[in-house]
């Protein structure tokens, strides 16, 4: 459960909305290898947006509880993961933030770049079902949900939508080398107050990105 998560109400599987894939990571932020570390950008995977929306309580962990250093500047977030423990072998790296738009719109960003913890951290995220697999499944606090449709967007250029399986996990095929970026949104059907203020629009965003390597 994320600490930095504040809510009147306790939220559960039956009160998520999952909405319709727009603009492959349209409005979510995703995690790239990067020199030492990785960094998370907005934007598409091809054309990264010029600069991030203003966020709050940004977290990065490594592992299940590592915590890392985390740079925020005007176009990406800067993740330091520690000297040696990067490439393949790396423990999955998470990254959660924050924003209000001005409509005032709460919007929740987790961001993980790996596959191969097969349980959730984050409050919405998508897991491998083994460990380096390319079937996933959604979870919400701990339970597995329905994913009705994933964005899929790639290095390479390539993307597509995925639609679930009967037992509600995605296949993603992985024909090219590069990055690949997987995303759902979902809508909270309920408020939430954080920090003294009451949200009647409240959305989660998850990315799970990983690096295919032939």
């Amino acid at each position: 459960m994320t600490p930095w998560i504040t809510r009147a109400i306790a939220l559960t599987a039956g009160c998520l909305t999952l909405l319709a894939p727009v603009a492959a990571q349209a409005d979510a932020l995703w995690l790239q290898p990067h020199a030492d570390g990785a960094q998370a950008l907005a934007g598409t995977v091809t054309q990264p947006a010029p600069s991030l929306p203003p966020l709050q309580a940004v977290r990065a962990v490594q592992g299940d509880a590592q915590p890392l250093q985390a740079s925020v500047q005007a176009a990406s977030i800067q993740v330091q993961r520690p000297q040696g423990r990067g490439g393949a072998a790396a423990p999955d790296l998470r990254l959660q933030a924050r924003h209000v738009d001005p409509k005032g719109v709460l919007t929740y960003y987790q961001a993980k770049l790996g596959r191969q913890d097969t349980k959730a951290q984050s409050d919405l995220e998508l897991v491998p079902t083994t460990p380096g697999g390319n079937a996933f499944k959604l979870v919400w606090k701990g339970q597995t949900v329905p994913a009705t449709r994933v964005n899929v967007d790639t290095s390479a250029g390539w993307s597509r939508t995925l639609t679930p399986a009967a037992d509600g996990t995605v296949q993603l095929e992985t024909p090219f080398a590069g990055l690949y970026v997987m995303e759902v949104s979902a809508r909270i059907n309920g408020s939430a107050m954080v920090d003294g203020t009451k949200y009647e629009d409240v959305r989660h965003t998850a990315t799970l990105s990983f690096e295919v390597v032939r």
